[in-house]
């Protein structure tokens, strides 16, 4: 083909971008309900409006082109809209995980170097003592600007906020005056630009911030609409939190449909199920926790009838198949996803239920299980073991400012995700563990979340975690921290450890039962275990303490 007469221009070619999302959902979809909090509601076009304000607010300010600027709210209105009024303004979001403590918020704000941070009124006092401790460890840098965003029905007038605030700080609702005239959408230049920051749980180390482009997002807000089975005009219930992985990309994907968001400043199943009688919510997603919250929920809050099946999806370690049964009978459809902040949320997703395909995300090029010294595919014969690798335009451009480990994670020509599996007869991938949580107990590959399962049937178990403990002979052995339900005698001591360590030779061989029991609490200081920090507990303690 003669390629003279072909032209790309600004006719044919645009650079990806989900903001595009938001103004046609404005166009197509203007009147209709946007975001629903509590008594508040916003159409499209008034969402639109306020994020424009909001985004020539931040350049007026003095906010440019990739700037970071960060957050630290619940799942609120203003929240969802930073996710569009930020890249408005050619800067870039970092939704952070509102369980971090000062400590820990003010080193991500260093490696940030955020010029901004909008926080919620309910967690100032956390964000003040970060931005202290950051200004005290380095007096030559500029603490971010502080904005605060009163409860969404609130004037600054009005706000009940008691703490004073530091000098130069402002108000959230002060940046909705009208936007300046003539003000122009700073589109990114260049569909590979970033658009957002999304920092690890932290669950085996220093959280990580992960780095997405405008194009990435853009592709995964399409691929996690046909991976939930998403129609025209779906009713999104914000259980996941938009933190995590910028909420899955479900904030961008309900506006290229022209959704309802329905914000919770809080999760209980009281709320879960009033929004799906009041708002006919068709999905929700996160974290496994979900489904205990609908199957504990007390039958006052399962009075209400679920007229029409609502769609979940969930991404962690599955509860016990009862607690599965009883959230589909209810009326739930769930399925299980597959992922991690590096690849924008799941990248699989399978529903829960028999002789049903698993669901790639569609802009994923390619999912596969590989030898990680050959890089050749492992057989589908449900037993030997490779690493999950993944490669597509739906992953991260890399970890911000840790250029190494990009370069590691990404050898090959694949996103090596560090998770082992097998792959069976029928392509599907069975996930046995992290890479770095594997157990070798006398030349045999123990999986910790195998064992992990096996805890999480037994009567009196509500959370568990399994380690590698060191063994002189064996190398390691598996050391288990478990948590019991409430109402159950014996706080842990030696009659419970014996019982659910027969309870787990019944269901396990003999070398995948736990050697150690440690009772108590699971730190998870951001929503997830930390495995780093149990494995050196795991070390200091005797056996079956």
């Amino acid at each position: 083909m003669n390629k003279a007469s072909l032209v790309q221009c600004s006719a044919n070619y645009i650079p990806l971008s989900p903001i595009s999302f938001l103004e046609r959902a404005a166009v197509v979809h203007g009147d209709k309900i946007s975001i629903v909090y509590g008594g508040v509601r916003f159409s499209w076009q008034q969402t639109l409006e306020r994020c424009l304000k909001v985004a020539s607010a931040f350049v007026h300010l003095g906010i440019s082109r990739h700037d970071v600027v960060a957050a630290f709210a619940p799942n609120i209105p203003a929240l969802y809209e930073l996710h569009f009024s930020i890249p408005m303004a050619g800067a870039v979001l970092c939704a952070l995980n509102i369980r971090l403590h000062a400590p820990a918020l003010a080193l991500i704000l260093q490696q940030l170097e955020a010029k901004a941070i909008l926080v919620d009124h309910q967690y100032l006092e956390v964000v003040l003592q970060a931005v202290d401790i950051l200004s005290q460890s380095n007096s030559n840098s500029k603490p971010p600007l502080l904005i605060l965003i009163p409860e969404c029905d609130q004037s600054s007038s009005s706000s009940h906020i008691d703490l004073d605030l530091p000098l130069g700080a402002i108000n959230y609702n002060d940046l909705q005056e009208p936007a300046e005239p003539g003000f122009q959408i700073l589109r990114p230049n260049n569909e590979c630009d970033p658009i957002s920051v999304s920092y690890t749980s932290g669950s085996t180390g220093n959280p990580k911030g992960v780095v997405y482009s405008h194009r990435a997002v853009y592709l995964n807000s399409l691929g996690a609409i046909f991976q939930s089975d998403m129609r025209k005009m779906p009713v999104f219930l914000w259980t996941v939190e938009m933190f995590r992985c910028n909420g899955w990309c479900f904030p961008w994907a309900v506006a290229a449909l022209g959704g309802t968001n329905i914000c919770l400043r809080s999760v209980s199943a009281k709320a879960i199920f009033e929004a799906i009688d009041l708002h006919k919510v068709t999905h929700l997603c996160g974290a496994p926790s979900i489904l205990n919250i609908l199957a504990d929920a007390s039958e006052n809050d399962q009075t209400r009838v679920i007229k029409s099946r609502v769609e979940i999806i969930v991404a962690g370690a599955l509860p016990a198949s009862e607690i599965l049964i009883k959230v589909t009978e209810l009326g739930f459809n769930v399925s299980h996803g597959y992922g991690m902040t590096e690849a924008l949320g799941p990248a699989i997703v399978t529903p829960c239920k028999p002789k049903l395909e698993s669901q790639y995300n569609l802009m994923m090029e390619g999912v596969d299980v590989k030898d990680l010294n050959s890089m050749e595919s492992v057989p589908y014969d449900g037993k030997t073991m490779g690493e999950i690798m993944l490669r597509g335009n739906t992953l991260m451009l890399g970890y911000l400012k840790n250029s190494n480990p990009n370069h590691e994670v990404f050898k090959g020509g694949w996103y090596r995700t560090g998770d082992l599996a097998v792959r069976h007869s029928d392509g599907y991938i069975q996930m046995k563990d992290r890479a770095r949580d594997i157990i070798i107990s006398g030349g045999e590959s123990i999986s910790t979340l195998e064992v992990e399962a096996v805890l999480l049937t037994h009567p009196q178990v509500l959370e568990a975690a399994v380690v590698g403990k060191h063994d002189e002979v064996l190398g390691e052995t598996p050391c288990a921290f478990v948590k019991l339900k409430e109402g159950f005698g014996g706080g842990g001591g030696e009659e419970s450890c014996k019982e659910i360590v027969k309870f787990c030779e019944e269901k396990l061989p003999v070398f995948m039962v736990p050697q150690a029991f440690v009772f108590g609490d699971l730190p998870n200081s951001t929503g997830r275990v930390q495995k780093f920090v149990l494995k050196k507990k795991a070390n200091l303690v005797g056996s079956q303490e």
